[in-house]
Formats: structure tokens, C-alpha cells, sequence
């Protein structure tokens, strides 16, 4: 689901970023208002569980692959607000330091995965919770959430490399950015999630969640000390196994090179050319492009990418908690 850069047009970017700013702006406020200094960390360990999330690419069977994000654990444990500030900040680490996802693209791809997945999973679970008010209901209520937020999400995304050669196209009738109409990219982008990663999305989030619910139910309630070990330990056990997203062979739909997109048969044949754009777009070079180190075994690289992009994040955060001035108890 992470959109590379020439996939979209700049006034797309653009219009995404737009979108995102005061999203961004409006969820710092609420972040304030809202959490208090003793779980601003936690927004950080929450950013490197979806970051690790993503490093676990999923097989599909078209010779693909797709992965969770997480968002919809992010908001459930510390509201929507807090899970679209984490994943914004997973994200801006992947795609500058590892490649993974657009420069210009991260405000469509935080629109995407930072806003309507978390925000769209939050709120179905609300709604399917006060529908059905029981333990069983509860989880009922995680499973769907989390599986109709990452799928709203991958539709969106869609969408947006859909419209790309309606709009874009040279004096052949070439697509300029992502070749795919709609009545391809929508069926390539949500039929994965419907079948595999969504399935992953739910079972992820509800595994996470009733795992801090036990070892630290601080996090979700007032009452409680928050134990930030278990949490620690979790997330060294996924660094640990992250080695598992490397057997998952093929690139995600809409995220190959122009070659491959070249000889992808989407259309039914091979598509045949690199659209402009793609093939002399912008170009960024990133310090461990594709989770690998150069000189270095590809699971022992993935394996130091996993622990450089959750270092980061959580230290990210535990820096801002030691500035945050923030005193109102966390809703």
C-alpha cells in the first residue's frame, strides 16, 4: 500500500499533502489535549509496531504481496489521533531512510494508512461496540474494525492510482503515472486486503491488543502502571522474526520498478512501456533502500533495518515526552 514516488502526478501529491497538513495539525492539538506525558512513549512504541507491522509482507497468490499496518491497535489503545500522528512517523522513517514508500507520495500515503485507517477502524469499533455490549461483542468489534479499516484504506489507495490515467496521458494516449484504470487498480488493491491482509490487520491487532490487555493494562486504562518491558520484549521478539517478510518473494501491487511494470500483464498482456514520468521522474536514494545493508546477509540486513527504524521511533517519542508539558489525563 505504499505508493512510490511518479506513481502519482505532483499536483496529486499535492493535493494530499494538502489534505494531510491540517489533519496533522489537528491531531498534534488533540495529542496535547488529550495524553498525558507518561504515554507520549507509548505513541512511540506504538509507531514501531506498525513499522514492524509492514516489514512482514504477505504472500499472494498473483505473485504479490501486502502487509498490516496496525493503525486500528494504535487507536484503539490511544485514540485516533495519537495512531495518525505514530503511523505518520513510521512512515516518514521508511520512506527516507529505507525507500519504502514515496517522497513525494508521503502525504498520500499518510492519508491513506495514517488518517482513513485508523480513523475509519476507531470508529467502526465504537459503533459495533455499543451494538454489541459484551466481552465477546468487545472482540467481535476489534476484528471487524481493524479488518474494514486497512480495507477502506487499500480502496482509497485505489483510488488514487486510478484517477492517475484519466487524467495524465502523453500525445500516444501513454499514462504518464500509474497506468491502471479503475477497473484495474481497484480489484488489484482491494481484493489482497479483502483476502490476506486484512485477515492479518484483524488477527494482529486483536493479538496485540489482548496481549498489552494482560502484561499491561495501564496502557488502555487511567488506573494502572503502564510496564513499558513487556511492550519492549514484544517488539524485540518481531525484530527478531522479521526475517519472515523476506519469504514472502514478488513487490506489492503498484510498487515495482519501471521495468517490472513494463512486462506486468495487469491488462492482460504486457503492458509495454514505462510510463514517462516513472521512467524519469524523481529520483531518492535511501541509506538502506528496501530494508537491505550493502555488504550484508538479506536477513541479518532486514534484521538491523528492523532494529534501526523501531530505535528510531521509539526514541522520537521518548524525546518528545521528556519536552511535553502536557497535564490532562488521557481519554
Amino acid at each position: 500500500m505504499h505508493i512510490p514516488d511518479n506513481y502519482l502526478s505532483p499536483s496529486t501529491c499535492a493535493v494530499m499533502f494538502a489534505a494531510m497538513t491540517p489533519i496533522w495539525y489537528y491531531s498534534v492539538q488533540k495529542v496535547k489535549k488529550t495524553v498525558t506525558q507518561d504515554k507520549i512513549p507509548l505513541i512511540g512504541i506504538g509507531a514501531a509496531f506498525s513499522f514492524m507491522l509492514m516489514m512482514f509482507n504477505l504472500p499472494i497468490p498473483n505473485g504479490t504481496t501486502a502487509h498490516a499496518v496496525g493503525g486500528t491497535l494504535i487507536a484503539l489503545l490511544l485514540g485516533p489521533y495519537a495512531a495518525c500522528i505514530a503511523v505518520s512517523v513510521a512512515l516518514l522513517i521508511q520512506a527516507f531512510i529505507f525507500g519504502d514508500g514515496g517522497i513525494l507520495s508521503f502525504g498520500a500515503n499518510c492519508f491513506n494508512m495514517a488518517f482513513i485507517l485508523p480513523f475509519v477502524g476507531f470508529y467502526v469499533y465504537r459503533f459495533l461496540n455499543r451494538v454489541i455490549p459484551s466481552k465477546v461483542g468487545h472482540k467481535i468489534a476489534i476484528l471487524i474494525a481493524s479488518y474494514i479499516g486497512i480495507n477502506v484504506a487499500a480502496f482509497v489507495a485505489a483510488v488514487e492510482f486510478g484517477i492517475q490515467p484519466l487524467l495524465f496521458v502523453d500525445s500516444a494516449g501513454h499514462a504518464l503515472y500509474c497506468p491502471y484504470p479503475f477497473w484495474i487498480s481497484i480489484p488489484a488493491m482491494t481484493l489482497p486486503h479483502l483476502l490476506f491482509a486484512g485477515v492479518a490487520e484483524a488477527v494482529f491487532t486483536m493479538a496485540i491488543y489482548e496481549f498489552i490487555g494482560r502484561v499491561s493494562p495501564g496502557v488502555m486504562y487511567d488506573a494502572g502502571k503502564i510496564k513499558l518491558n513487556p511492550l519492549i520484549g514484544l517488539l524485540v521478539a518481531l525484530i527478531c522474526l522479521s526475517p519472515l517478510g523476506l519469504l514472502a518473494s514478488g513487490t506489492a501491487w503498484g510498487e515495482w520498478g519501471g521495468n517490472e511494470l513494463a512486462a506486468d500483464a495487469s491488462l492482460g498482456t504486457a503492458l509495454g512501456y514505462i510510463p514517462d514520468k516513472i521512467a524519469h521522474g524523481f529520483e531518492y536514494e535511501a541509506l538502506f533502500p528496501d530494508y537491505t545493508v550493502s555488504g550484508m546477509a538479506e536477513p541479518l540486513g532486514y534484521i538491523l533495518s528492523a532494529i534501526v527504524g523501531a530505535a528510531l521511533l521509539v526514541i522520537i517519542f521518548k524525546v518528545i515526552g521528556s519536552m511535553y508539558h502536557g497535564n490532562k489525563k488521557a481519554c
